[in-house]
């Protein structure tokens, strides 16, 4: 069951930072980023890592998409083609 879920959260990491790559749209690529960095917080929790987890968690998913979206907020939201 653990390989299982391993296979699972590495192709979900992996398709969420190619989606991230290729995202025209900024608020798209952030709300794709910050399920990318809730991925790895649930990975840094099954392998043990407890306070890697809520680092990944409070700094990763929270304060840098917040801190994005205010960029965003402050800038334009897509990219000129």
């Amino acid at each position: 069951m653990s390989d299982l879920f391993d296979i699972v959260m590495l192709a979900l990491l992996i398709a969420t930072a190619i989606t991230v790559a290729r995202a025209r749209d900024l608020l798209a690529a952030v709300v794709i980023f910050s399920m990318y960095s809730l991925t790895m917080t649930l990975v840094w929790q099954h392998r043990g890592a407890p306070d890697v987890a809520m680092t990944e968690a409070a700094v990763g998913a929270g304060v840098t998409t917040v801190l994005f979206l205010i960029t965003i907020a402050r800038t334009t939201r897509r990219e000129k083609p």
